[in-house]
Order: structure tokens, then sequence, then C-alpha cells
């Protein structure tokens, strides 16, 4: 009698112990994946692409714990490809050669591809990305690229034009509550034979503490779990609490999410909402944000979001910007809160910025005109000679502080103020200017 079989089971059963419950809760079909319904909801592309057997390279980018590796290996699965998978962390051209060598052969002998996943995709240089383009444009391998960076700066654009790109999303708090209730009452791969439950506060709090990915939630149950040997167990809200371990801000702050988030710190000022705005600001500074660059962003919004509507506005982030230096952290945090605060709630106007942006554009496009010889320069011996300020009028000496001249040669029309805060003043005040202007034109 040959108990080989047996004892293979019995290893297999071993090693499946051994394996974190994150690990052996990976979804094995596409049945059993949750959540990025908007690339994997019926109809959606990456759904028709895999019912319809046409599956081709595939980039899929997103933060850790969303799902990248396991969605690879599902896709192996539902295209019943060979599954070969690299790290572009520790394999170079030398590691890559053989498997799309075996491949080829793969698909010459037995008519069946080669899933090939690289983690980490942008590791790899622009040699390296190459060398897997003739394998990819002749089908002999399914690419699938996994990458936590912006794929568009990451992956050069060979290799992007040849692959269809998805973007995974953190998951939500109700996707992962189905992770982890699988998990509970899974008894082949997860807990389900332990007694084991969670209470309602235990599940919001570690769906909430999770920041979307399932690998962290799993870990925190599987602490929780393990940290206790009672059964039947109950995993409070405190023991959940004490499971999760000190959070990591994730936050790149040179790549994709310094420019994201530092995009939702200008936007929520530009919008008027304070609360968001120091969410954002909150998560900058969380995660490790340079001070410089945030004064910088907030002195520049101060002129292009809110402007002559508040003038204010700029002296507030210009004397934050000095402060902050002077100051540093911890403390500098309240003068950014308190310049963030008063130009989110600040009266908003672009019209400075739309203004100089067309001037800027008329100079461009070649309007160049010249100086009227009102205007001219005339500290300099001989200027009186070529009519260098004839006609020009001294604007202090008019009864209300403007002279009725000609200053451009041309009608043109720049500076439209907002009907809002100061600058409603300013537009009030432009008009009875502009019309005693145009009456010297």
């Amino acid at each position: 009698m040959n108990d080989a079989p047996l004892f293979r089971r019995s290893e297999e059963d071993n090693l499946r112990r051994a394996m974190p419950l994150a690990a052996r809760m990976r979804p094995r079909s596409l049945a059993e994946f949750v959540g990025q319904q908007h690339i994997l909801g019926e109809g959606e592309l990456l759904w028709r692409l895999i019912r319809a057997d046409r599956l081709g390279s595939v980039i899929l980018h997103g933060p850790p714990g969303t799902g990248k590796t396991t969605l690879a290996r599902v896709l192996a699965n539902e295209s019943r490809a060979r599954f070969r998978q690299l790290s572009a962390v520790s394999s170079g051209v030398k590691e890559l050669r053989p498997i799309l060598t075996e491949a080829r052969t793969e698909i010459e002998v037995a008519g069946r591809r080669t899933l090939l996943f690289i983690d980490e995709i942008h590791r790899f240089n622009k040699s390296q990305q190459d060398a897997l383009l003739p394998d990819v444009e002749e089908g002999v391998v399914i690419l699938i690229g996994a990458t936590t960076e912006n794929p568009f700066f990451a992956v050069n654009r060979a290799l992007l034009s040849r692959s269809q790109i998805f973007a995974l999303e953190p998951l939500g708090e109700a996707d992962l509550q189905v992770i982890l209730e699988r998990a509970l009452h899974d008894a082949e791969r997860g807990l389900g034979g332990e007694d084991i439950r969670l209470t309602p506060q235990a599940m919001e709090f570690l769906c909430r503490v999770s920041d979307g990915d399932a690998r962290r939630a799993l870990t925190a149950l599987e602490i929780a779990a393990r940290s206790d040997t009672t059964r039947p167990l109950e995993i409070t809200l405190d023991l959940a609490r004490q499971s999760v371990q000190e959070r990591v801000i994730a936050y790149d702050a040179h790549g994709d999410q310094h420019y994201d988030t530092i995009s939702a710190l200008i936007k929520s000022i530009r919008g008027s909402d304070p609360d968001a705005a120091l969410y954002w600001l909150a998560r900058m500074l969380e995660g490790g944000e340079e001070i410089a660059f945030l004064c910088r962003r907030l002195v520049i919004l101060a002129s292009e979001d809110v402007g002559n509507a508040d003038p204010q506005g700029l002296l507030v982030a210009v004397a934050a910007a000095q402060a902050c230096e002077r100051v540093g952290l911890p403390e500098c945090q309240l003068t950014l809160a308190q310049a963030v605060t008063y130009l989110a709630c600040a009266p908003k106007s672009n019209a400075s910025t739309r203004a100089i942006a067309a001037a800027r554009r008329d100079v461009r496009e070649g309007r160049l005109l010249p100086v009227p010889k009102s205007l001219r320069d005339t500290h300099y011996r001989g200027a009186e000679q070529l009519g260098h300020g004839d006609g020009y009028q001294y604007a202090h000496d008019a009864d209300d502080g403007v002279a009725a001249m000609d200053y451009l040669g041309i009608e043109r029309i720049y500076y439209e103020p907002v009907d809002r805060g100061f600058e409603a003043e300013l537009a009030r005040r432009l008009e009875a200017i502009r019309e005693k202007l145009s009456r010297a034109k």
C-alpha cells in the first residue's frame, strides 16, 4: 500500500495551517473576489474580457492591500493559464528569459498560454521592460503587472500601449465586513471551526482602521483570535483595539499621494470647506510632508484663489510661511491650521489670475504694443528731445487721483473683479475709473 498521497496531503494541511489567515483566505475564483466592482462588476470591461476569454496584458495599480496579487491569480484561474510570478525587486532579465522560453514552448506544444505576474513592475528599468515586449505583443504571455505607482509615470510607454490599465481602489468598509465575516465562518480556510465572533463595535472598528486594506483587517482579526485561547471567544472592541498595531500612514512624499493630497487640500480651500482642508492638511503632516512645500502652496493659493476678494489672505499666508520657518514642528501645525481655515473661509476670486493669464496670452500671441510716448522714461538727458513724457498727467494732481489718459494704446480689459468680498468694492471703484479713462481714448 502506497502511503505517499496520504503523507503528502498531511504535509499540505500542515503548510496551510501555518499560513497567515490573510494568505489562506485569498479568493480562488472571481465569485469569491470582493470589491473593485468598477472593473469587475457585471458588464464592466475587465469582466467582459474574462467572460469572452479575451484577456490580454494588464497593468493593475493601486495602494497595498487592494488585491492586485490575488486578482492576478484569479485571472490565471479564470483564463485557465499557467501562472508564473516574478518580483521586479529581486528579479531581472536573467530570471525573466527562462519563463518566456517556457511560455513559448507551452503555447507551441500544448496550446496553453502563460500568465506572467510581475509585482512592483515599476522597479524594472526600461531595458528590462523592453525585454517583455516581443512576447507580450505576440500573445505568448499574458502580462499582469502590479504597481503602487502611477503607471503613466512608472511604466514605459511601449509597454503601456500594449496593456489595459485598471486602477484598484481601497476596499470600502462594507467590503471589509464581507471579508471578515467570511473568515469567521469558513471552517476549511478560516476560523469557522473555532467558535469565534466579533461584536458589532469590534467589526466596525476593524473595518474603519484598516484603511481599505483586506490584509490588515484579516491580520488584526487573526491576532485577536490567537491572543486569547478562550473558546467560545467574543472579540470585543477593547480586544480589537489591542490587536491593531500602530497605524503607519500611507503617504509617499514624492509620489502620487503627495500630488493627490495637496490637490485635495487646495481644492478644499478653494471650495471653502475648512473641515475637509484640515483633514488633508493633517494627512500631509502625519505623512511627513515638507512644511516649506505646504507654506509655498498656501501663498500661491492666497493670490490665485482668494485674491482681492480678501487681500488680507496673502498677508496671512506669507506671515504663516515666515512663522513656520521660525517655529518649526510640532508647533507650526497651529500656524498652518490658522492659515488654512482663514483662507478656506475667505471670499474667493480668481480675477487677478485670469487677468494676468489673458494679458500674457496677448503678449505670446504677438500683440506687442509700443509704450506710448507719454509713459516713456524721462530720467535721462535727451529724453525730452525724443518727445518722451509729452502729454503725461501726474495722477496726484487730479482731484480724484485719476488722470484721464490712455495708458495702453488700445481698448483692452483684462481685470474683471467679482462681486464678492472686498473685490466688490474694487469693482464699483473701477467702473468709475474706466469710464473716465475711456474718455481719454
